[in-house]
């Protein structure tokens, strides 16, 4: 839906599947409490309520297992971290490289990193020029 989001607007409630991190939504269990602020159709940020439950933790570590993900692991460290007690928490992150984007109209997030090098590598590897030496 964000492509179709015009004006600065907020996506709540994620399927579970999709978040594994996140706490499940208090009167849904298919959703999670995680929401992203979009603006002109694009995902500035990532918000959620963090699962501090390690029995569910582990049990959606397994799922994603079951289910073969690319990046599934079952994180024993994380979920003794969680045994010893987390409290209730939650984080936002915001891209300020989107927001940038944002500010100054540009279309591509390469042209506004801040890391020159990789905006180097990123313009020939799309020009399909020769990467230059490693030392230039």
């Amino acid at each position: 839906v964000q492509d179709r989001l015009d004006e600065p607007s907020f996506v709540m409630d994620h399927p579970k599947i999709t978040c594994p991190l996140a706490k499940e939504h208090r009167s849904d269990p298919r959703l999670v409490e995680r929401f992203e602020p979009v603006v002109a159709g694009m995902e500035v940020g990532n918000a959620f309520s963090e699962l501090n439950d390690p029995l569910e933790q582990r049990q959606r570590f397994a799922d994603q297992l079951a289910r073969h993900e690319e990046f599934a692991t079952l994180d024993e460290d994380y979920i003794a971290a969680l045994e010893h007690g987390m409290p209730p928490t939650g984080g936002l992150g915001l891209g300020v490289d989107r927001l940038a984007m944002l500010f100054t109209d540009t279309p591509a997030i390469r042209d506004v990193i801040l890391f020159p090098q990789l905006r180097i590598h990123a313009a020939h590897s799309d020009a399909g020029e020769p990467e230059p030496a490693a030392d230039q």
